[in-house]
């Protein structure tokens, strides 16, 4: 899904290039690229389960488990308000 996003993404600013011209793009696609590193953080620590190497407690992981959701509502509320 996220190779697909970034690549119908990329055409749609492609065949768009006007898009670039709201300041709340720029906001949504640098909140798209945080979502990429926390997905490559998540796929770290899902190593150091797989080695049976995790020292952090359950709640270290429950509080991270809600940040792709909150980024995600920040998207979203970027797409559909165009706040600036």
């Amino acid at each position: 899904a996220m190779i697909a996003t970034f690549l119908f993404g990329g055409l749609m600013l492609y065949a768009a290039p006007s898009l670039f011209e709201g300041k709340w793009l720029h906001a949504k696609l640098g909140l798209v690229i945080v979502m990429t590193g926390i997905h490559g953080v998540f796929s770290k620590w899902r190593k150091t389960f797989e080695r049976d190497q995790n020292t952090r407690p359950a709640k270290f992981y429950r509080i991270w488990n809600e940040v792709p959701t909150v980024v995600m509502i920040a998207i979203i509320i970027l797409v559909i308000v165009k706040p600036f």
